[in-house]
């Protein structure tokens, strides 16, 4: 692994801080008290700069280069997990510190997931992105891991998470800043009226929706799980209930390493096409009420979403790559889905039960799996 792929991986780890926001969402609702929708208006927090930051940040970073967009990103997250060093006394704060948070994912995503194309060699971005995603998931796992480490043999709590993602962000900073990476350049460049007027291809329009369904339907289950098996099966939500958080990080993490060897003889669009038929099977085994059968499905779900995302990004991509700047913005800007959704769960738990709540990711998969049937109408 050269030095430059290694600084770029760097960032993909701390871009799954952001992922932190799910297991959050069922420590604060603990902590503070709050309902199933005030808890999930956490993620909404976490996600809802991707919305607002990702396209302007995309034509930034269309003039100001990949790098300078990546280090921006690495600082506003260090600015916001800053403050809880300082006390984390009210829940106002904690939105506060995820917002900041959120909005360092959001930039980071936008820089480092076309990066990855330039230190990339021709016909191998599907595979490294995946293998990114891989190095991110790590970043997402931390999330749970972390805090039942400490819960369950430090005796502390789940804060500890923040002097550690400090810790992290600032070397990774320090590394990028060090780091010559040759970046390719656009003929001419983007404007929000190019960047948004490839919604105008039906292609690109269909791919960015799911991205919005695909991160929210994401964090409905990592936020959703650890909830599930304490309300249903009595699981404590700080120690065992985070564990099944990273159960599905887990699977995650698995499927990403796997897809990054599986996509160097598979097609993208055929890969596709299978691990969406997983991620169908996985949340179906769900509903079943057993805790073993639900574990299983939590398992193959996280499997199956694994590599749905950079997929997705990289299909789109590689059907416009002259156009990857703005395709990259208007991409992560969906990741705002992971504000818009998982409310969406938290309302239909708490009118019927948390189970039920579940069927929220299930219509979003199905639309995903529409999404297998699509071509662009420009070749890959």
């Amino acid at each position: 692994m050269n030095r430059k792929t290694f600084a770029i991986l760097l960032a993909f780890l701390c871009m799954g801080f952001g992922d932190a926001v799910g297991p959050f969402v069922g420590l604060a609702k603990e902590q503070f008290a709050l309902s199933n929708f005030e808890a999930q208006l956490i993620a909404f927090m976490g996600f809802i700069m991707f919305g607002l930051l990702s396209v302007p940040m995309g034509l930034v970073q269309d003039r100001t280069g990949k790098k300078f967009v990546l280090m921006l990103g690495l600082a506003i997250a260090l600015l916001g997990l800053i403050l809880p060093l300082f006390g984390l006394s009210s829940y106002a704060l904690f939105l506060l510190t995820i917002l900041l948070l959120g909005a360092g994912a959001a930039i980071l995503q936008v820089a480092g997931n076309p990066i990855m194309r330039d230190v990339s060699e021709l016909g191998r971005y599907s595979r490294n992105l995946s293998f990114g995603q891989f190095i991110k998931a790590i970043g997402s796992l931390s999330g749970s891991l972390i805090p039942f480490a400490a819960a369950k043999w430090m005796g502390m709590d789940w804060k500890v998470l923040f002097p550690v993602y400090v810790a992290s962000l600032l070397i990774t900073l320090i590394i990028i800043g060090f780091t010559k990476i040759e970046e390719q350049k656009t003929d001419s460049p983007a404007t929000f009226s190019s960047c948004f007027s490839l919604l105008s291809n039906r292609f690109i329009l269909l791919m960015v929706l799911g991205i919005f369904v695909y991160v929210g339907i994401e964090i409905c289950l990592s936020s959703g799980v650890p909830i599930l098996l304490s309300s249903h099966y009595g699981i404590d939500l700080k120690t065992w209930g985070l564990l099944g958080n990273a159960f599905f990080f887990i699977a995650i993490l698995s499927g990403r390493f796997l897809g990054s060897v599986i996509l160097t003889w598979m097609k993208p669009r055929t890969f596709f096409r299978l691990t969406v038929a997983l991620s169908i099977l996985g949340l179906l085994l769900v509903f079943v009420d057993n805790r073993v059968i639900t574990l299983v499905g939590v398992f193959l779900t996280g499997l199956g979403f694994a590599n749905i995302f950079p997929l997705i990004f990289s299909i789109t991509v590689d059907s416009m790559p002259e156009r990857a700047n703005e395709i990259s913005g208007l991409m992560v800007t969906a990741i705002a889905g992971g504000a818009f959704i998982p409310p969406l769960m938290g309302l239909l738990a708490d009118a019927t039960s948390v189970r039920f709540g579940f069927i929220v990711p299930l219509i979003g998969i199905g639309f995903i799996a529409l999404l297998t049937l699509v071509k662009p109408k420009v070749q890959e």
